[in-house]
């Protein structure tokens, strides 16, 4: 997948990335092993595309979008990115000034759009607040700038001298939005974004999202749990099971014709609207496997219907079953698995 990857250019290439964290115990906190959140990740995403990151919670997703800008350093692994002015870099190995311009490029909008804003600062305050430390705007200039992404985000100039409990949570998010885009960025980490909003307002953002992609040109890694979500926003999915990609295909292809056998349970977990009988739900037995302590072989297999001896035995390769269809499972190319349709929001 490397290969190919180079040849096309992508923006975005993640190589084996891996974020463990220590388990420390004792008066002396010794380390006595790890948290597994991301174990050997990789994937790319090319220039004005949408790569979705899916999978149940607690399995690495949000680690992995915020490594990926070392927001939280990650344990090893390469991040390369090609920006503007640094060129085509690891961002694991850049210096403080390096990582300062590549945050420019690289920009997070995060999950919670109440917890994610000082209740204490302004709109002005909080949109500006990048701009003031990348030293890109200040005084006249910043509040036009502010003005100019409010309008972008589909909330009124005049709203920036108010702070944030005059919002709604829909509003929130697009001031979330604006503070983001604020330095011009290349690369969003969309961080579930739309998970504690309804639905209807979900549609909004999302929709707001596209367009803004469209005019500004901006690349989107979407994280997310909602497979309906990802599949109106993404243009390709990687699905994600306790710290590894275990499937990842161009959208279409893989609500079509899934490979992994947990990606057909969380097609099976999609809501229809309609009321007539339908396949039999996949519901999966057993617990999540425990990061700090995963099973032999592939993660999968304890919950896994077609489980076999070899699957407890050795991991599977990360491996193409089909063009630019990518499949963690030593029954890939074998398993007939049930798809769903997309499903429009």
């Amino acid at each position: 997948m490397s290969d190919q990857a180079s040849q096309n250019g992508p923006l975005l290439e993640v190589i084996e990335l891996k974020k463990y964290f220590p388990i420390q115990r004792g008066f002396f906190k010794r380390t006595v092993g790890h948290v597994r959140a991301v174990d050997g990740v990789s994937f790319y995403v090319m220039e004005g595309e949408t790569l979705g990151l899916v999978g149940e919670s607690g399995c690495g997703k949000t680690t992995t979008g915020r490594s990926i800008m070392r927001a939280i350093p990650p344990t090893s692994g390469r991040v390369l990115f090609s920006d503007p002015i640094l060129g085509h870099v690891d961002v694991t190995t850049l210096d403080r000034d390096q990582l300062r311009q590549i945050r420019r490029s690289i920009r997070l909008i995060f999950q919670d759009p109440y917890a994610s804003l000082n209740p204490r600062m302004t709109l002005l305050d909080i949109v500006g607040a990048p701009l003031r430390a990348m030293g890109i705007a200040r005084g006249k200039q910043l509040e036009e700038r502010v003005a100019q992404v409010l309008e972008l985000v589909g909330l009124r100039p005049e709203y920036m001298r108010r702070y944030p409990h005059a919002f709604s949570g829909g509003q929130r998010q697009r001031i979330g939005i604006a503070r983001a885009l604020g330095p011009n960025p290349m690369f969003v980490v969309c961080d579930e974004p739309v998970s504690a909003l309804d639905v209807s307002v979900q549609a909004q953002i999302l929709n707001l999202l596209k367009d803004l992609q469209e005019h500004m040109g901006l690349t989107y890694l979407f994280i997310a749990h909602d497979m309906s979500v990802v599949a109106h926003i993404s243009d390709r999915v990687a699905v994600m099971y306790v710290g590894k990609i275990v499937e990842l295909a161009s959208t279409a292809e893989l609500f079509a014709h899934p490979r992994h056998p947990y990606t057909e349970a969380l097609m099976s977990a999609i809501p229809r609207p309609d009321p007539t009988p339908r396949e039999k739900r996949v519901l999966l037995g057993g617990e999540v496997a425990n990061p700090a302590n995963p099973p032999s072989g592939c993660y999968f297999h304890p919950r896994c219907t077609y489980a076999k001896d070899i699957c407890s035995a050795e991991e599977p390769a990360f491996e193409e079953v089909s063009q630019e269809h990518y499949v963690k499972c030593h029954f890939g190319k074998e398993l007939s698995l049930a798809g769903a349709i997309r499903m429009p929001l």
